[in-house]
């Protein structure tokens, strides 16, 4: 009895598990991300094109991208794109925009310190911290070996 109840609970399961679309999300995530990486090679041949010298050109384009990323996640415009895209979204560095706003949205209503200011790096916080350790811990082992 307990043997038929398992079957019939893993066949209710498996009918309402979505089905995985892994080589259709894998190529939305490769056209989006490699879309995001256009809008910045663009900008960054017009920054040039407008003759700032090739070592500045880096920090105006991380500040364009991180703009529009914070703005179209404003308008919720970029949770749409990274609902078809997934993880062609969240690596450029929009994507690290994106998930600084979008809990500083979500908690403005409990005002702006305990709420934007406390909740801003919910999801970026972790990222920053293990991306500097793990640099930090790399370069150590690089002065040493060198």
């Amino acid at each position: 009895m307990e043997e038929k109840l398992k079957k019939d609970f893993e066949k209710i399961v498996h009918k309402k598990n979505p089905t995985s679309k892994f080589v259709k999300d894998c190529v939305m995530a490769f056209v989006v991300g490699g879309l995001i990486c256009d809008i910045g090679q663009f900008f960054m041949n017009t920054f040039l094109s407008l003759g700032i010298p090739k070592e500045d050109v880096s920090y105006y384009n991380a500040a364009v991208m991180v703009f529009l990323g914070a703005f179209l996640t404003g308008l919720g415009v970029y949770d749409d794109i990274g609902k078809h895209a997934g993880a062609g979204s969240i690596v450029p560095i929009t994507g690290f925009s994106n998930s600084i706003v979008s809990p500083a949205m979500e908690f403005k209503r409990e005002g702006y310190v305990f709420g934007v200011g406390a909740k801003m790096f919910v999801i970026a916080g972790p990222v920053l911290v293990y991306g500097i350790s793990s640099s930090v811990i790399v370069g150590i082992i690089y002065y040493f070996l060198k």
